[in-house]
């Protein structure tokens, strides 16, 4: 580590010393020095600096978001053989680190009058199939121009962000947006479940009747309860952490949501859930399974 030290700092193009003064610094020889130097590269050492490299590629590529569980999974679908501590100790190395989550905060005002429907979802999280079951939430970003509300509508089997819409007003639009997006991008589906929260935007007489409309159940969850909805609402949480809940103006907050949604998200963003394939992939490897 001594020798190392003394190379990476005479590299430097303002070095503390020569290697002289170096080496009796550090109490080695001068010729175990140059002898150091001279001494081939080991393999192991070779591989750790294509690695690093690797695995500063497959962070940024994240947009500094991954941690060390889906940089590994990036680099075995690269076939790479290598051990997750292995990465653990080369991101450590670089300083790289990802993004961890905040608390959720509850946002849901469902003291209305409006007709609600039962929790048919029951916490069922799993399907079978694409377009069996969508949930649907709200959450708050800021801007200096004000609050901006994201609506997105989710599906249970890929966690593909199937419609979303942004507004500065959270009302029974913003969330028709959202659907009118999902309907448009996967088509209409009988019996196809949609849940949400017992907000007065998803409990409004518009939303309800597209639902119906639409050939879908609806379900909602128990009030208060927003575990009942916990797909969503750690699909904002992933949102926050890895994005991040401030913009510097509406505009920049829709451009910057629609790379990280349609973009990063759906396409790119490794999954646990989908044992690390992004939400797209999961989809098109269900396709080929079935055809």
């Amino acid at each position: 580590m001594r020798f190392t030290f003394i190379r990476a700092e005479r590299a430097e193009p303002a070095p503390i010393g020569t290697v002289s003064e170096l080496c009796r610094a550090l109490d080695v020889s001068r010729s175990g020095f140059y002898a150091f130097v001279r001494r081939p590269e080991s393999a192991r050492t070779r591989e750790d600096r294509l690695l690093e490299v690797k695995v500063a590629e497959a962070h940024a590529r994240s947009h500094a978001r991954y941690g060390s569980p889906r940089v590994h999974r990036e680099l075995k679908k690269q076939k790479f053989a290598v051990s997750r501590k292995r990465v653990i100790r080369l991101m450590r190395k670089q300083g790289l680190v990802g993004r961890t989550r905040k608390k959720f905060v509850v946002t849901t005002d469902s003291n209305h009058q409006l007709e609600t429907a039962p929790n048919l979802l029951d916490r069922n999280f799993e399907a079978t199939a694409p377009d069996q079951k969508w949930v649907g939430d709200i959450t708050y970003l800021k801007t200096p121009e004000g609050w901006l509300y994201l609506a997105v509508i989710i599906d249970l089997f890929s966690r593909f962000v199937v419609g979303w819409a942004l507004s500065p007003k959270i009302d029974r639009h913003l969330v028709m947006k959202a659907l009118t997006m999902a309907t448009k991008r996967r088509g209409q589906v009988a019996g196809r479940l949609f849940h949400s929260d017992r907000g007065s935007q998803y409990a409004s007489e518009e939303h309800r009747t597209a639902l119906v409309d639409g050939g879908f159940t609806c379900s909602m969850s128990r009030r208060g309860n927003c575990l009942d909805n916990a797909v969503s609402e750690s699909w904002f949480s992933t949102l926050k952490t890895e994005l991040g809940a401030h913009f510097a103006s509406h505009d920049d907050a829709e451009v910057q949501l629609f790379e990280f949604i349609e973009v990063f998200y759906n396409q790119q963003r490794s999954h646990s859930t989908l044992d690390y394939v992004s939400p797209a992939e999961f989809e098109r490897a269900h396709a080929q399974a079935v055809a």
